[in-house]
């Protein structure tokens, strides 16, 4: 696959990690999985830690361009960050070292799961819940106790974690437009460890050329060349999608990353 098309899929990614606070793992496991598919083996672990550069770096960059307000609704979770980030180390090792059909299935399995709780469980599609979830956020929608299931499901699957923590804000009663941009910070700190874990330990699983550890750095580079201008400009200049459309949309981009992953495979 070319730089201009890995650019081009960068790019989609940046408009993903605005409007869906995914920083990238849905979209970029499936194409790096097709780029590095002659590793064998190796590819889907491949695909894993490069996803968790480019998600890093694109919820960074997201996150520090998202109102001050909006990022108030974290205030005070220090210990749901810390959760989040153990969560992310222990993922980041168990990817490493299992065969690599466990995370590819899992990944569709963890996917399909979820379109099915999104579309029949109240609270999600505004359609099916509004009359259930509440108009202002309540309480704390993600307690602490959930940091370490979810920063390790998506460390080892290498999505990011906003596939949990956008539909349990939601569903607290937040805008998609608010839900989506607090999973972009809650992803960094699972893309910290995992990532860390990958550049440190991957090279004792899968060594080749253009790797460090098992992150395809070039790979990498040309989708956040696409991703992070995208993103700057849609933080500014954000578009105004209707609610329900905003979550319609969501469950499709599930459906297909969930679909590209399966027919890879």
């Amino acid at each position: 696959m070319s730089i201009l098309v890995l650019f081009l899929v960068g790019a989609a990614v940046g408009v993903t990690t605005v409007l869906f606070g995914f920083g990238g793992g849905f979209v970029t496991v499936p194409i790096i999985l097709f780029v590095d598919a002659a590793r064998g083996p190796d590819a889907l672990r491949i695909a894993i830690a490069t996803s968790a550069l480019v998600m890093l770096v694109n919820a960074v960059v997201a996150t520090s361009a998202t109102r001050r307000s909006v990022l108030a609704h974290l205030r005070g979770r220090r210990s749901l960050f810390v959760l989040l980030a153990l969560g992310g180390a222990v993922g980041g090792v168990g990817a490493l070292f299992v065969p690599d059909v466990v995370p590819r299935w899992g990944f569709v399995a963890y996917i399909g799961i979820t379109v099915v709780d999104l579309l029949l469980r109240p609270g999600f599609l505004s359609w099916r819940g509004a009359e259930r979830r509440p108009k202002t956020p309540s309480g704390r929608p993600l307690p602490d106790g959930w940091g370490i299931p979810i920063g390790g499901i998506a460390s080892f699957l290498g999505v990011g974690g906003s596939v949990m923590t956008v539909p349990m804000m939601r569903r607290s009663g937040m805008d998609m437009s608010v839900a989506t941009s607090l999973a972009n910070p809650l992803t960094v700190a699972i893309a910290v460890p995992a990532m860390l874990v990958a550049s440190a330990f991957g090279s004792a699983v899968a060594s080749a050329p253009g790797l460090v550890g098992t992150v395809d750095v070039v790979s990498a580079l040309a989708l956040l060349a696409g991703a992070i201008p995208v993103i700057v400009l849609l933080r500014r200049r954000p578009p105004r999608i209707p609610d329900a459309v905003h979550s319609w949309a969501y469950l499709a981009l599930l459906v297909v990353a969930a679909t590209a992953v399966a027919v890879t495979g």
